[in-house]
């Protein structure tokens, strides 16, 4: 294995890594750094979950180096100044490359002004939290968006079709009858959404797919040559619906966990290519909003500080992944979909026999929110490095 990847042509000059991480039978250096286009840091609106500062610190930790943040904050990410807000931050240990809204505070009514917001350092554009279930104004703000060379990022669930549901069919939403989510209501958001690239040429990105079907369409999409991609999430990866020990809500996220069949597509979407890029979802929440069982509580977990370590397991130890193809699914499957390039003074080191247990009270998020405590994992990131300034050393970020 080699201490490097290589990425968009050449390879991290390794005198940029500290001396102790070449040691290529114990770490793996990924060029670039991680990169998540999928995160909720709650700022504006609730700083009790998280802040731009502690969720950063977060992603630090976690191996990454740029993210993208979620316009669904109090309010909306609609506006200019939304965005320099997002963007101005130059002391974090990330950089923040943010997606701004579709529509008007997320209403789904009318379109946002996206050219302002892309002039203003949007780098794509959804309502994530909440599907545009008027293809009349999805259509609009598709035809618009490609004008801009700008995908198009939806959260893909029917309202109608969802009908409350808050888990897959299971053992426990059996036993304590809670209201179950039809695979239909994701794959008929992601069939409309197709129809509507094919007629505008709009790249459309499907956000945490939790179906088989839904990777089946991505799939006939991308053989017709639509500009469709997918994104993984380390949860859905990992668990099914049928892992769900009861009505604990720490297990509680939007689209909920898939059956079985539905992860063993995921995975096998993941190593064909069907889905370029894997994408956490960190959904931080305050205690308070994940005490009332599924029924009643907030959707979302944390996952920027777990990702590497999960996504790693899955694909390279469970699934014979090659760990080149699991890096660009954390580098250039995300650039590409944002249009950037991973930077060559970036990088991250995964220490590939940390073997250590998820344990929240060591997060840097200000939540702690997800089904994974107690878990053990052989590979854990242990140095992260932006623009050549080490941001996390294994103990701290910087």
């Amino acid at each position: 294995m080699s201490n490097s990847v290589k990425t968009h042509g050449s390879a991290l000059d390794a005198a940029a890594v500290p001396e102790r991480y070449r040691d290529e039978s114990r770490y793996f250096v990924v060029q670039g750094g991680l990169r998540d286009v999928h995160v909720h840091f709650r700022d504006p609106g609730t700083p009790e979950a998280e802040t731009r500062a502690t969720g950063a610190a977060a992603a630090a930790a976690g191996g990454f180096t740029c993210v993208t943040t979620m316009p669904n904050t109090t309010p909306a990410g609609d506006s200019a100044q939304w965005l320099r807000e997002q963007i101005e931050e130059a002391s974090l240990p990330v950089r923040i490359a943010p997606s701004a809204c579709i529509t008007k505070g997320r209403l789904g009514r009318e379109v946002a002004d996206l050219e302002a917001l892309a002039a203003a350092g949007a780098v794509a554009f959804t309502d994530d939290g909440s599907f545009v279930e008027d293809a009349h104004v999805m259509e609009a703000a598709m035809r618009r968006a490609a004008k801009l060379v700008r995908p198009v990022m939806q959260h893909a669930v029917v309202p109608s079709l969802l009908a409350g549901g808050v888990m897959r069919d299971c053992a426990v939403a059996r036993r304590f009858g809670l209201p179950v989510m039809p695979p239909e209501a994701e794959t008929e958001a992601v069939r409309r959404d197709i129809s509507i690239c094919r007629m505008t040429g709009c790249a459309l990105h499907v956000q945490h797919i939790s179906c088989a079907g839904t990777v089946e369409l991505i799939r006939a999409a991308r053989r017709e040559g639509l500009p469709v991609t997918g994104e993984a999430t380390p949860h859905h990866l990992l668990l099914s619906c049928d892992d769900i020990p009861s009505d604990d809500a720490n297990w509680k996220m939007a689209p909920p966990l898939g059956t079985r069949e539905d992860v063993a597509a995921i995975r096998e979407g993941v190593k064909d290519g069907t889905l370029g890029l894997f994408a956490t979802d960190h959904a931080p929440h305050h205690a308070s909003r994940k005490q009332g069982g599924f029924a009643t509580s907030a959707n979302g977990i944390v996952g920027l500080e777990t990702a590497a370590a999960i996504t790693w397991h899955v694909m390279v130890e469970e699934e014979g992944m090659d760990p080149r193809a699991w890096a660009e699914r954390w580098t250039t499957g995300p650039a590409a979909l944002i249009g950037e390039t991973p930077s060559v003074r970036s990088f991250t080191v995964i220490d590939l026999k940390a073997n250590r247990a998820v344990d929240p009270s060591l997060f840097h998020t200000k939540s702690s929110n997800q089904p994974f405590t107690g878990m053990r994992f052989a590979a854990w990131p242990v140095c992260t490095a932006l623009e050549g300034r080490i941001t996390w050393n294994g103990h701290e970020v910087l």
